[in-house]
């Protein structure tokens, strides 16, 4: 069901016949569990959505502050503008990818694709779950992201309310392959 949600909230809130307000990605928290309900693939309620946001391991989802709208933190491909906190980085970041997409980063960088931001993790480890999803069953190649200079050199960084770092991009000078921990 949290994959369900994130796909609305991030792609496709139309599947559900919702809109998202392009300014800050919120959708109103009844809409979205009505459509959910009449799309038939699940069933939901308040309280359950509570738990799906509350227990999301990695803090995709957050409500406003009266609780009527929800959005996904990060992550959208639809056009939509979420305020993040910009700030300057730590000296390095991480990007798990597969090993099939290692040439094309090396040559063209880090690079959005079908989403508004290139993701960067702030440790090894998270590097290798993020890095898993694209890899499996294939270990992933973990970047590292020559943050700090990155920064010095004029790129703005950003951070998520759920702490993943944001960029436009990350040009191939800034990368480098890292050996296993």
């Amino acid at each position: 069901m949290s994959r369900f949600i994130s796909k609305i909230l991030r792609h496709q809130p139309s599947i559900i016949g919702i809109e998202l307000e392009r300014d800050g990605a919120w959708a109103n928290v009844d809409e979205l569990i009505v459509g959910i309900n009449q799309h038939g693939k699940f069933k939901i309620d308040r309280g359950l959505l509570e738990k799906i946001v509350a227990n999301d391991s990695k803090g995709r989802y957050s409500f406003n502050s009266d609780g009527t709208k929800i959005r996904a933190n990060q992550g959208h491909s639809i056009d939509v503008i979420i305020e993040m906190e910009k700030r300057l980085p730590p000296e390095f970041l991480c990007h798990g990818t597969a090993a099939r997409f290692i040439d094309s980063i090396m040559l063209q960088g880090l690079l959005p694709r079908s989403r508004n931001f290139v993701h960067l993790s702030p440790d090894y480890e998270t590097a290798v779950t993020v890095g898993y999803r694209h890899s499996r069953p294939e270990k992933p190649v973990i970047l590292k992201v020559h943050a700090a200079q990155m920064a010095e050199d004029g790129y703005e960084f950003m951070i998520s309310d759920n702490g993943v770092w944001q960029i436009r991009n990350v040009p191939p000078q800034y990368l480098e392959i890292m050996d296993e921990i």
